[in-house]
């Protein structure tokens, strides 16, 4: 009985409401959420405490920031969930709250669209200055060989790199991106390439215009430590994914480099297995352990995992498989077809 007397109590005050509607929207920073509220950092700070205390939020630094977001382990978070449904949108200081979180947002995105126009055409430059991206081509070729999907979709695709890696893997490959600037970048790319395979469209990655279970693999290439919700992306990802359709999202693991946020618009410092594996699984994914591919100063992070409902391409085709030879026969008459 406790373990909720606790999280009502907690909650029972008209500001921490306010918190709960505005967390359920997504992780937010003290900062932002003083200029929601339009209280004092100490007094938010001390809900946020007595929030996190009841086991309501989640709680974690990156760096010289904190952010909050909604427990993720039941029974507080399925709680919490039931709260924010029960408050609804109505009333006037709730409504003007999601009015100051949608500037907020607007301004994040702005800041990150202002990044990327300016820096579109030497975006493939300064990732160089992190890692060696050639280890991470090999790695993600690996990966998608073993899978052998038909088709992929690349989310954020930016100037069209991975589509230049991965396409000659697979019949169909799309890629999609919010910034006009970079899809121009990309689709001289892929001329430039001569891949007839390769297309890329104006997109948004947390509401794609593409149905349900429509590929076969979807990989997420540097992109989240840019989004607002990563688990919102994540899940709109898995939407899209076929039964055994595998999922690969390639980022940095945890650090603390903290200018990446002031001159490269990066909105989280890395990302710990698992949290990434905690979203997949909420998401109805399986996750395989991840691969670590160390760097100076950053360490890049490959983590993977499989729709439920099916078995990868791969693993179907072999279980019909004809004798070797003629077996070898058949996938290179395939590929010639492609």
């Amino acid at each position: 009985m406790e373990t909720l007397l606790a999280p009502l109590r907690a909650v029972a005050e008209p500001t921490r409401l306010r918190l709960l509607a505005l967390l359920a929207r997504g992780e937010l920073t003290v900062s932002e959420l003083v200029h929601i509220l339009g209280q004092s950092q100490p007094r938010v700070s001390r809900h946020l405490k007595l929030l996190c205390d009841a086991g309501v939020l989640d709680r974690f630094r990156e760096g010289s920031w904190v952010f909050y977001r909604l427990a993720s382990a039941d029974p507080a978070a399925a709680l919490a969930r039931h709260l924010v449904s029960a408050l609804g949108t109505e009333g006037p200081i709730l409504a003007l709250d999601r009015q100051r979180l949608a500037a907020i947002k607007r301004q994040r995105a702005e800041h990150a669209e202002a990044y990327f126009r300016e820096n579109a055409a030497e975006w493939d430059r300064i990732r160089s200055l992190y890692i060696d991206e050639r280890e991470v081509e090999a790695a993600l070729v690996e990966i998608i060989a073993a899978a052998d999907p038909r088709d992929l979709l690349d989310i954020g695709t930016g100037t069209g790199r991975m589509l230049e890696v991965l396409a000659p893997a697979v019949e169909k490959a799309l890629g999609i991106d919010t910034s006009r600037e970079m899809l121009a970048v990309a689709r001289v790319n892929l001329e430039r390439a001569g891949l007839k395979n390769g297309a890329v469209r104006l997109a948004d990655m947390y509401q794609l215009p593409l149905p349900d279970a429509s590929f076969d693999a979807v990989v997420i290439h540097q992109v989240l430590h840019f989004a607002d919700r990563p688990e919102a992306a994540i899940a709109e990802a898995a939407r899209v994914l076929r039964p055994g359709g595998i999922l690969v999202i390639v980022d940095f693991a945890p650090h603390d480099l903290e200018f990446l946020r002031e001159e490269h618009a990066h909105r989280r410092l890395g990302f710990r297995d698992a949290e990434i594996g905690a979203w997949f699984r909420r998401v109805g994914l399986d996750p395989a352990p991840s691969r670590r591919l160390e760097g100076k100063p950053l360490t890049v992070a490959i983590w993977t995992a499989r729709q439920r409902g099916g078995v990868p391409r791969r693993a179907e085709a072999d279980e019909k498989a004809p004798p070797v030879s003629e077996h070898r026969a058949g996938l290179t008459l395939e590929r010639e077809d492609r």
